[in-house]
């Protein structure tokens, strides 16, 4: 049984040039990490930089500060995981080769310690 169409060199075309569109769209959304992963990630991240300062506060207690639950620790630590989560937030937007950005971040961090 013969298509309805003739297949010409122009429609191959044209197949293959949407399937390579279909490839970078779905790349595309194989690229961004899931948001619970990026949620992890942003946790252990600033649980990790945080410690390397003495921070005592655990990752399950950081997830509760993020969600806007009590904690009990020290006020010192928990301010510092408010501010570091401040910072996370905004590193998007700051530029790692700028001494203004890097004195912008570090302000953001130590305020009210």
């Amino acid at each position: 049984m013969q298509p309805p169409f003739t297949i010409t060199h122009r429609i191959i075309e044209l197949i293959a040039s949407i399937s390579t569109y279909i490839r970078e769209i779905k790349a595309g959304f194989l690229i961004r990490p899931s948001p619970q992963l990026r949620k992890q990630n942003k946790i252990r991240t600033i649980q990790a930089s945080l410690a390397i300062e003495g921070d005592t506060l655990t990752e399950d207690q950081i997830t509760a500060i993020i969600e806007n639950k009590w904690v009990l620790g020290p006020q010192k630590d928990i301010k510092e995981v408010i501010n570091g989560v401040g910072v996370y937030d905004e590193l998007d937007r700051l530029n790692s080769f700028s001494e203004k950005s890097f004195l912008t971040a570090h302000q953001k961090l130590c305020i009210s310690l």
